[in-house]
Formats: C-alpha cells, sequence, structure tokens
C-alpha cells in the first residue's frame, strides 16, 4: 500500500504531499525525532538551533503544527507502521529519537523497527528501568532517562551552588562545569595543583562566551571563570567543597 506523508515546511511555507524524503547532504549529520511531546520539542529546537537538519514526527496533528516554523520539516504519521517509517525515508537519517512520552509499547515498537530497517543510532527515552531495560534488548543504542536525569541535576545544584553543570560518563566518573572558587581567583593553574591534589583534569576554561579548550598551567582564573573539570566523583565532590 503506497503512503504519502505530509509534509509542514517553514520554507515553503505550504503543506506538502511527498513520497520517500531522501536526496540530503550526507556530509552533514540528519536528525529525526519521533514523538514531539515537551521533550522531543526541546531535543529538535535544540537541535535545529545548532544548524543541524530536524525531521519531527508525530500522530497528533496539533503537536506538528506547532513544530511548523521550528523544525525543517514536521510530519503528521504514525512512527508505528513500518511502511510509514520506510515512505519517510527513516534509515537515510544518521540518529533518530524515539521521544515517546507515556505509551510504552509504542516506543518499544518503533525503536525496533528503526534498527530493524537500518537507522544506525537510536536514542530511546525511557520512563522506568524496565522500560529501558527492554528499549536496549531491542536494540536501542542508548537509553535515557530525562526526569530521573534533571532530578539527580536539581539535587546536586541544591547541594552544591557553586555547579553549573555535569555529565555522567560512568558510574564513577563525570565531567562537571564548576564556578572557581573565590579561593582560585588570582592563581594558576600551575599553582592550583588541581590534577595532584583532587586527581582531576581541567579540560576547558569559560570565561563569559568564551572557551579556552585545554588550557595551560600558566593560565590565571579569574571571577566568574567556569572550570570544566573530568574525574572520579569522590574527587569532584571534594573540589565542590572548596
Amino acid at each position: 500500500m503506497g503512503y504519502n506523508a505530509y509534509i509542514f515546511s517553514p520554507f515553503c511555507g505550504l503543506t506538502l504531499s511527498c513520497g520517500p524524503m531522501g536526496g540530503m547532504p550526507v556530509e552533514k549529520k540528519q536528525f529525526a525525532v519521533i514523538g514531539l511531546g515537551r521533550f522531543g520539542k526541546s531535543v529538535g529546537q535544540t537541535l535545529c538551533n545548532m544548524g543541524y537538519d530536524v525531521l519531527g514526527v508525530d500522530r497528533n496533528g496539533e503537536r506538528v503544527q506547532e513544530m511548523v516554523e521550528v523544525l525543517t520539516h514536521a510530519v503528521e504519521a504514525d512512527a508505528t507502521e513500518e511502511n510509514v517509517l520506510r515512505s519517510l525515508g527513516i534509515r537515510n537519517f544518521d540518529v533518530v529519537v524515539v521521544a515517546i512520552g507515556k505509551d510504552l509499547q509504542a516506543s518499544i515498537l518503533v525503536t525496533l523497527l528503526l534498527k530493524e530497517l537500518g537507522v544506525g543510532y537510536v536514542l530511546a527515552k525511557a520512563q522506568d528501568p524496565l522500560h529501558g531495560k527492554v528499549l536496549h534488548k531491542v536494540g536501542a543504542d542508548r537509553v535515557i532517562y530525562p526526569e530521573r536525569d534533571m532530578g539527580i541535576r536539581v539535587a546536586r545544584h541544591l547541594v552544591a551552588a557553586n555547579i553549573v553543570d555535569y555529565i555522567d560518563l560512568a558510574p564513577n566518573y563525570s565531567i562537571v562545569e564548576i564556578t572557581a572558587p573565590k579561593e582560585f581567583v588570582g592563581k594558576n593553574l600551575r599553582q592550583l595543583e588541581l590534577r595532584s591534589r583532587y586527581r582531576v583534569n581541567v579540560l576547558a576554561l569559560k570565561r563569559g562566551k568564551k572557551i579556552h579548550i585545554s588550557p595551560g598551567a600558566q593560565d590565571f582564573l579569574e571571577r566568574g571563570d567556569i572550570l570544566v573539570v573530568m574525574g572520579e566523583n569522590d574527587d569532584i565532590r571534594r573540589l565542590e567543597q572548596q
């Protein structure tokens, strides 16, 4: 059975009826976001703001219409249908984000279909550990827990006011953005001896809108500077307490 996807494009301002999406440049990553709830909208809009082409898919027409002027393309379609995904040329996308909300069966089925159709990298949103385990089993390359992760971030901010942001690398390792403590201001990295004292590595130094990758030992810290450091969580906590 043939299928026409109705694509709302901000570039032409028209509703177009078309077949499989193809012919996109291969030198730039292409993203698709399936499920345009709060999480899916946020991911898609952020990627577009970064200059990437993003296809948004949702079977709710109102959600699709809301994203017409935001995403590169927005499609009203049921992604649980294999022929629909084929018609959208989903296998041509480098990364597909499964951001379906409470319909666990749909998120699992879509993830399975995406991998069977040959999508290289599938990131799926999970509601809980059991849901996440199933998503891994059916082929998701990465599973994330937005609500849980946000709760952890909020808790970290509450107990450590100088923490700006952090990324978990592994159960015991993180990358953290930390505002330079006042004791660090006016000193250079050699004097601070962060590697020997705290066993953390400084990856970057952020000063206002500028970022200095791999700062040297002679770089001095100023008030308001943000250090991007990597290390074991226990060592990072010791640094936070300064």
